[in-house]
């Protein structure tokens, strides 16, 4: 074998060796998928990520469209066992499972996790717009084509039959500035209150308001819902309206498969674990949102994860314990020194 031969082979074993050993250091990577930057979702993601930290596991809390992303995220997206997704979005799809081989193939794998709150549908308008179907030749924005809200959005207008003149598929953050400059006549938005897009902006009470939605076609999809006066500031009448179901989502990861495959299922096995025994410190200091979670509230037609099943278990116990530093070589020497000079 030739010098250079053996050179190209021995630095080709250190990088492996190298490679190997970073791989064993460093934290599997686990990510949750969530939603715009005010919105519920990802307040309820860094709630999750916070029982992760607290023992030495990181969650990132990944942005995004919304429920529609999520769910694919969870199904296709490497490194991501976690996403919200709204539950008509979920109805939406086991409606044409059966007759779609594409839904089919979308939804296979996914598995719920924990249902988590109800997610009530605001549509803020102008004042002078009473009800839903006023909304009938109006500008509206609807949500970008990702996201939850979109689909909610489509799925009530078509219900009651309401035609607006223009349907913007832009997110609730960029829609809101336009609403209040009168570009627009008003926007929907599926976020669990109090939306933080809507309690940290001034809006004006006497311009707008949130619109009641009290329809009977509805109620068959829908929870009905309230909104308590003195959630928002604009907002000094309770508001009857619609909710939808929060839910968390995973995939059913196969431990037999290959490595990949197992450090996901006890990352979810993990979460679950931490998630049902936190929730009571989640209701406490987590978001508001939290304090109505009930986890019996499954949405039907779906099943529960086997990873998430196996996290539930009484004796299940998760990896909590922080990462300890590796030894340099020269602690052992260091220590010994010490021992030395200590002598007289």
């Amino acid at each position: 074998m030739s010098p250079s031969n053996l050179n190209r082979i021995i630095l080709a074993f250190l990088f492996f060796a190298v490679s190997s050993s970073f791989l064993r250091a460093a934290e599997f990577e686990k990510n949750i998928m969530t939603g715009g930057a005010q919105g519920t979702y990802i307040q309820i993601g860094r709630d999750i990520a916070g029982l992760g930290k607290s023992c030495g596991l990181t969650l990132n809390v990944r942005q995004s469209a919304g429920s529609l992303e999520n769910f694919v995220g969870v199904r296709n997206r490497r490194n991501t066992q976690f996403g919200i997704v709204q539950s008509d979005v979920l109805e939406y799809l086991k409606t044409f499972e059966a007759n779609d081989p594409e839904v089919q193939q979308a939804v296979k794998g996914v598995r719920i996790m924990f249902p988590l709150y109800n997610e009530e549908v605001h549509v803020l308008a102008r004042s002078d717009i009473a009800g839903i179907k006023d909304l009938a030749g109006k500008k509206i924005a609807v949500g970008v084509k990702d996201s939850g809200t979109y689909l909610t959005a489509s799925l009530i207008l078509d219900i009651l039959q309401v035609k607006p003149s223009d349907q913007l598929a832009i997110n609730p953050d960029a829609a809101l500035p336009k609403l209040l400059s009168g570009e627009i006549d008003a926007l929907f938005y599926v976020a669990g209150a109090p939306a933080a897009l809507f309690a940290k902006n001034e809006i004006d009470g006497s311009k707008f308001h949130l619109l009641p939605i009290t329809q009977a076609p509805l109620l068959a999809t829908y929870t009905a819902a309230r909104i308590e006066p003195g959630a928002y500031s604009f907002q000094k009448e309770p508001v009857d309206l619609i909710a939808v179901k929060a839910v968390m989502m995973t995939y059913d990861y196969d431990v037999k498969r290959n490595a990949y495959q197992r450090a996901s299922c006890k990352a979810v096995s993990d979460f679950s674990n931490l998630i049902l025994n936190g929730l009571d410190r989640l209701k406490e200091t987590g978001h508001p949102k939290w304090k109505s979670v009930d986890l019996n509230e499954l949405p039907p037609g779906w099943q529960v994860g086997i990873c998430v099943k196996a996290g539930m278990a009484m004796d299940y116990k998760p990896g909590c314990a922080a990462p300890k530093a590796e030894p340099d070589g020269n602690e052992e020497y260091l220590n010994l020194l010490k021992q030395r000079l200590k002598k007289p």
